[in-house]
């Protein structure tokens, strides 16, 4: 009787054991970027979407990431924007992906109110979503950085230049200065500044940030800058003009304290300092267009803001 009990346990649980041991050998699957609402103060009715990696840093750094014009969350979280996704499950840091949803995907980076700090346009409204972050997580509140595309690049400037106190590094590609792209006519391009005509003084830059927020007077962010040469869309000589504003705003001078190519193809200056986390770095990319991140580009940025500390 014994025997054909054990028998009979043995059919019954071999197979669930089986089952076990082929679901615990599979790899884990990836955390799913999540849409969050109510987050607080929205003037622009901006989505927000949220992505926590499973295995979630008992610190978490918080990257805010920002799409470029016709762009999404999920564009940027599944496309040129990605390998930042990969490295937040490596890292265990969160990121914030702000969606634009008006006409034609941009974000607010021209009207008044959005060169204010606390304005009520879009940098209000993605503010809101570092705030969430910071109540519903146990952020980190010294590595808190930004980074975007295009448009997204446009917004890096802004909010690194708005909320000084809140963020410690930013990474823009292809993008121009705070302030460049401001009409007064209820326009959101700005044709002048788009061209590279908008040129000033590296000191008439530097104020033009701090009027954005103009009761302080703390640091300002490191800020790292990429740029192709043959730009047409936010044309190259913004490259230089945001140099100007952002070593300004350091206090330092615009000659290089180290220069080298990290590939052929580009050319690295580096201003305050000489090492992966200067004051202010630009890479310049000769014959590329408005065509950034590329492959190995975002790896770089990702040191520079600290997130894979």
């Amino acid at each position: 009787m014994r025997r054909t009990l054990h028998a009979v346990l043995a059919m019954v649980l071999l197979p669930l054991a089986a089952a076990f041991t082929l679901l615990t050998s599979q790899p884990a699957a990836a955390a799913s970027l999540t849409r969050v609402t109510g987050f607080g103060n929205n003037p622009t009715n901006l989505n927000m979407y949220l992505y926590v990696p499973f295995h979630l840093a008992s610190r978490p750094a918080v990257l805010v990431l920002v799409h470029y014009c016709g762009g999404s969350a999920g564009g940027i979280f599944g496309g040129n924007g990605h390998d930042y996704v990969t490295a937040a499950d490596r890292y265990g840091y969160i990121i914030v992906l702000p969606e634009a949803t008006r006409s034609g995907h941009c974000f607010d980076v021209s009207s008044p109110a959005a060169l204010r700090r606390n304005g009520g346009s879009d940098s209000t409204g993605i503010m809101s979503m570092v705030g969430y972050t910071r109540q519903h997580y146990n952020v980190d509140p010294a590595r808190i950085v930004v980074s975007g595309f295009s448009s997204g690049a446009m917004m890096t400037n802004v909010l690194a230049a708005e909320y000084p106190d809140v963020f410690s590094a930013a990474s823009a590609f292809s993008g121009v200065p705070a302030g460049c792209f401001a009409t007064r006519d209820g326009s959101q391009w700005n044709s002048q500044c788009s061209g590279g005509n908008v040129i000033k003084s590296a000191q008439q830059w530097g104020d033009l940030a701090r009027s954005m927020d103009p009761g302080y007077t703390g640091g300002y962010p490191r800020m790292q800058l990429w740029h192709g040469t043959t730009d047409t869309t936010l044309a190259y000589p913004n490259f230089g003009e945001e140099i100007k504003q952002w070593t300004n705003l350091h206090g330092i001078g615009q000659t290089p304290a180290a220069t080298d190519r990290p590939q052929s193809a580009w050319t690295r200056t580096r201003y305050g300092g000489t090492g992966p986390q200067a004051p202010v770095e630009g890479i310049s990319i000769a014959g590329t267009g408005h065509t950034l991140p590329q492959p190995g580009m975002l790896a770089r940025a990702i040191t520079f803001l600290g997130l894979d500390s």
